[in-house]
C-alpha cells in the first residue's frame, strides 16, 4: 500500500492525496505533525532518496535552530531529523521500497 506522510495544511500533500484518489488507488495518509516517521521508515525513504539533503526543507523555519548545516557526524543528523520531522519536505510518498518527497505524477504513475 502507499503511503503519505505530509502536514494537513500543505497544498501538495493535497495534491498528492487527490491525485492518488482520483485513480482509485488506495493510500495510506500519515501527518507527520500527529504521528511522526519512525526510525525504520525515515532510514527507508532515505535511502530511496539518496540521502538526508533530498528530504530537508531548507527553507523551513526550524531548518536553523536544529543546527542540521553544522552537524558532521550521519548519526548525529538522523537524530535531528527525526526529533524535528517539521523541517521534511512533503509530501513524502512511500511504495514498498520506492519514495519521492514532492509532487512527482510522472513517477507514481510508473507504480500503478
Amino acid at each position: 500500500m502507499i503511503q503519505i506522510f505530509g502536514k494537513a495544511k500543505c497544498f501538495d500533500t493535497k495534491k498528492a492525496i487527490r491525485y492518488f484518489k482520483e485513480r482509485k488507488i488506495p493510500v495510506q495518509y500519515i501527518d507527520i505533525k500527529q504521528k511522526p516517521m519512525s526510525k525504520g521508515e525515515y532510514r527507508s525513504v532515505k535511502a530511496a532518496m539518496g540521502g538526508w539533503q533530498a528530504l530537508v526543507d531548507e527553507k523551513a523555519k526550524e531548518y536553523e535552530d536544529c543546527y542540521l548545516p553544522y552537524l558532521a557526524v550521519e548519526t548525529d543528523i538522523d537524530e535531528k531529523i527525526l526529533e524535528n520531522q517539521q523541517i521534511l519536505k512533503t509530501p513524502i510518498v512511500r511504495n514498498g521500497n520506492k519514495a519521492t518527497v514532492g509532487v512527482c505524477p510522472e513517477i507514481w504513475k510508473l507504480w500503478q
